[in-house]
């Protein structure tokens, strides 16, 4: 089994909101599916898998500058801030945090639900540590 976690975190690199899809979809769908729940922010920072140009719109739509390095697929190469992008750390270091605990580590809950459960409860704890 085969999820991937996409995930909104705080400037603190605290987790804020979760997202899970099957490992084998695109990271457009997780992107779409937060787009519309996101805080009031002044950057987005995200990956490079998140570079498309509809997401660059609607993010800027809602008056948000994306901080995303373009895909290496990309044809005309993409400007972006490199050193605010450096502080996308935090958000490894939340998934990090998030590994500590062994249940998630190793995915013993096979039920995608159950998981989402226990990523819930160990980001709920990690704020409060």
């Amino acid at each position: 089994m085969n999820t991937k976690l996409h995930a909104v975190t705080d400037a603190n690199g605290r987790a804020i909101k979760f997202f899970m899809t099957a490992g084998q979809v695109s990271d457009y769908t997780g992107a779409a599916a937060l787009l519309s729940n996101l805080p009031e922010a002044e950057w987005l920072l995200a990956h490079r898998g998140y570079d498309a140009d509809w997401y660059r719109e609607a993010l800027q739509d809602k008056g948000i500058t994306p901080c995303i390095p373009g895909r290496k697929s990309r044809g005309k190469p993409v400007k972006y801030d490199k050193r605010r992008y450096k502080r996308r750390n935090r958000i490894e270091i939340m998934l990090g945090r998030l590994k500590d605990w062994r249940r998630v580590a190793t995915r013993y809950d096979r039920c995608p639900k159950v998981f989402l459960s226990a990523i819930a409860l160990a980001a709920t704890v990690n704020i409060w540590l």
